[in-house]
């Protein structure tokens, strides 16, 4: 038995089904996504994105505040910029502290 009852809600589902595919597809920050880059040594602790190095597995796994293998994703060309509380800037690679 089908779950649609009539033409009416076989109509209502394909358009719920559209709005959510465009929805989807306007979502950004993806890892190929040009704009961003990685930015290491900023992370707070627990807050990578993913595969903080040796001891890490992915999202959410870096031990201490500001990981120097640890990155998340920022706007491309903001990285160098920012500073942690102890005044070290983020790295475009990753660093041992």
């Amino acid at each position: 038995m089908s779950k649609f009852k009539n033409s009416r809600d076989l109509v209502l589902a394909g358009s719920l089904m559209a709005a959510m595919a465009s929805f989807a597809s306007s979502i950004p920050a993806s890892a190929d996504e040009p704009k961003n880059e990685k930015c290491f040594g900023v992370a707070v602790k627990g807050m990578n994105n993913c595969a903080a190095g040796a001891g890490t597995t992915c999202a959410g796994t870096s031990t201490v505040d500001y990981q120097g293998n640890a990155w998340i994703f920022v706007p491309k060309g903001k990285c160098t910029t920012m500073k942690t509380p102890d005044g070290r800037p983020g790295s475009l690679t990753p660093s041992k502290s």
